[in-house]
């Protein structure tokens, strides 16, 4: 199985790019429409799409990640620019003790006891921030096989949308979302190629969970 990283860089003079980076239910589609439309009931974990915007310089940037690779032909004219590329090299070099440079979107949150949530009157998942974030990524680090050795963490605007599910009424969806960046040892490669190609956390349809891993550059 070939696992594809493809940058699509979004033209603003395009109408159809500036909404999609409006609406993240809106980016969803417009990269769901490069795979196969045949795909079952979940096409997104059919195809392990994961995604995210980021901001550059140049502007914003779409990081598609999948198990097929997409098919960027099906891009509205002017909608941008897309190149795809295979991680093949990069996850057979995976290795017990190698050094990576991470980045990872996640939404962190933690779900309480059912009587504290009662007692409160809390919803089923509270979004954490700060330092419970922090202590929330790194569990998922240790979950997913790598031991950070530096770490920075900055909150992002919430996801926020709405979803009309086929014959529902439409659902709101809110996505707490903070950066988590920083370098790390790997420590179990199964446990980290699971959470590559898996993702990581909640809103994965929306932009969250992507974890990007690459070699750090050692010091002379």
């Amino acid at each position: 199985m070939t696992l594809w990283l493809t940058r699509i860089v979004p033209d603003t003079r395009s109408r159809e790019a500036r909404r999609d980076l409006r609406d993240p239910i809106g980016t969803h589609r417009r990269i769901m429409s490069l795979f196969p439309s045949d795909a079952g009931p979940d096409p997104r974990a059919r195809f392990g799409v994961l995604f995210r915007t980021e901001d550059t310089p140049a502007g914003p940037h779409l990081l598609v990640q999948s198990t097929h690779e997409p098919d960027t032909a099906r891009l509205p004219d002017g909608y941008g620019t897309a190149l795809a590329r295979p991680l093949d090299a990069l996850i057979a070099a995976i290795r017990p003790g190698l050094t990576v440079r991470y980045r990872c979107v996640a939404s962190p949150v933690r779900k309480p006891g059912a009587t504290t949530r009662a007692l409160y009157d809390l919803p089923p998942v509270v979004a954490l921030t700060g330092a419970a974030a922090d202590d929330w990524w790194l569990r998922q680090a240790d979950h997913s096989g790598i031991k950070p050795l530096t770490h920075h963490s900055h909150p992002l605007d919430a996801i926020r949308g709405q979803r009309r599910p086929d014959g529902a009424p439409p659902q709101r969806i809110r996505h707490a979302r903070t950066q988590f960046d920083g370098t790390a040892a790997i420590i179990d490669t199964d446990l980290l190629r699971s959470a590559v190609l898996n993702g990581i956390g909640r809103g994965k349809a929306y932009g969250c969970g992507l974890l990007s891993i690459a070699p750090a550059r050692q010091t002379p």
